[in-house]
């Protein structure tokens, strides 16, 4: 257990600084309802742990505070009452202070927990339940840095959350497209290591012929697209996607816009800059995605042609860069089942309108992506760090 706490302190100590270069002003702001505050974040990764751990776990359990059940409750109906997702902007109390507090409450109990005399059985289920815990938590350090790159790109003064120097991407490969033979092949989690509940069971899928681009869609590709009018084309779009441009009047990426000059700038977690045209694309929707790989006479891969290439043959830049949208709409494998109470509500009752991504973020938390990893979300979402991997037959 000794190893499993030292993870542990590390995972939550990653929290931490993620948060430190904020103010207590900035922690507390929400700029929409899909994105949260930072000291709901923090609280809620919290929350987790005293609810699924120390509640069924602890001897004498008793609350760190009665009413964090419900402010800090997401969407476990089993749990609960939960406070409105779109209020969480409006929790002025409790201060930064004291969700700070009660961190290094449940922090120093779990410690304690993990020292004391239990049984194999025990172990065993605390084992489970921190690590679910700990990949958890991960997932909303990615949600961190994405939730208040939204809120600061809201200010006339475009603050950065980095202040050190945006390193220039290296000039971008021409693109190929990789050929893979597919066949029947497995699908899904396999070994010993960790995984959510929707990247199993493993299972055969077959997988036609196909081929993938050798790197991401970079930024300068994409403003080729713009610059043929490719969002004023309602040919290149889905009827839905079409719908969705014109009642937003689109015209970019959700964090590019044009200086004075009429150059292009970029809001990146370093604050404006230059577009860099040699940077992968990110922040871009299904919608997005889709229109562009029409426009370039591609499209855009299966979940399943993702995890093909990823174990077979990986092209560049399959991880650590942004996620990559898939063609598949969010859908349980064949023999999945939720696992029984509220812990059974972390992934399958989302299984309606979503589409897959694959792959990883610049975002993404070290050791935490994997070939089988299912991030899913809305067509229309912009904020997270997404951005296009093309195929074709």
């Amino acid at each position: 257990m000794d190893s499993l706490h030292a993870r542990y302190a590390e995972v939550r100590q990653h929290t931490l600084a993620l948060a430190a270069p904020l103010s207590d002003e900035d922690c507390g702001a929400q700029s929409m309802p899909d994105a949260s505050p930072i000291k709901w974040h923090l609280a809620h990764t919290t929350w987790f742990f005293e609810t699924f751990i120390l509640e069924r776990m602890e001897r004498g359990f008793a609350p760190f505070h009665p009413a964090f059940r419900i402010l800090f409750n997401s969407y476990y109906n089993g749990i609960g009452e939960k406070h409105p997702r779109a209020q969480r902007g409006l929790l002025t109390r409790p201060a930064m202070s004291e969700v700070r507090a009660y961190r290094a409450d449940v922090d120093a109990r779990i410690g304690r927990l993990l020292a004391s005399e239990l049984d194999a059985a025990r172990r065993g289920e605390l084992a489970m339940l921190l690590t679910l815990g700990m990949q958890h938590e991960q997932q909303h350090q990615e949600l961190m840095l994405t939730d208040v790159k939204h809120l600061l790109a809201q200010s006339l003064l475009r603050p950065a959350y980095n202040e050190a120097p945006l390193p220039a991407a290296a000039a971008a490969a021409p693109l190929e497209w990789l050929a893979y033979q597919g066949g029947l092949t497995d699908i899904g989690h396999h070994g010993d290591g960790f995984s959510f509940d929707n990247e199993l069971p493993r299972h055969k899928q077959y997988v036609a012929p196909f081929a993938l681009a050798s790197r991401l869609v970079t930024n300068g590709e994409y403003l080729e697209f713009i610059n043929a009018g490719g969002y004023f084309n309602a040919a290149l779009w889905l009827a839905e996607g079409w719908d969705w441009v014109r009642a937003q009047n689109l015209k970019a990426p959700i964090y590019w816009f044009q200086d004075e000059q009429g150059a292009w700038q970029e809001f990146t977690l370093h604050g404006s800059q230059p577009l860099d045209l040699n940077r992968p694309l990110t922040h871009i929707s299904l919608f997005e995605a889709d229109a562009y790989a029409n426009w370039v006479g591609a499209r855009l891969p299966t979940e399943s042609e993702w995890e093909y290439a990823a174990v077979e043959s990986p092209p560049a830049q399959m991880f650590g860069h942004c996620w990559q949208w898939t063609s598949s709409s969010y859908a349980p494998y064949p023999g999945f089942a939720a696992a029984e109470g509220a812990l059974g509500e972390y992934n399958g009752k989302f299984m309606l309108n979503q589409y897959v991504l694959r792959g990883s973020s610049s975002a993404t938390p070290e050791g935490h992506a994997r070939a089988s990893y299912r991030n899913f979300f809305p067509a229309g979402a912009r904020w997270q760090f997404t951005g296009i991997r093309l195929a074709r037959r």
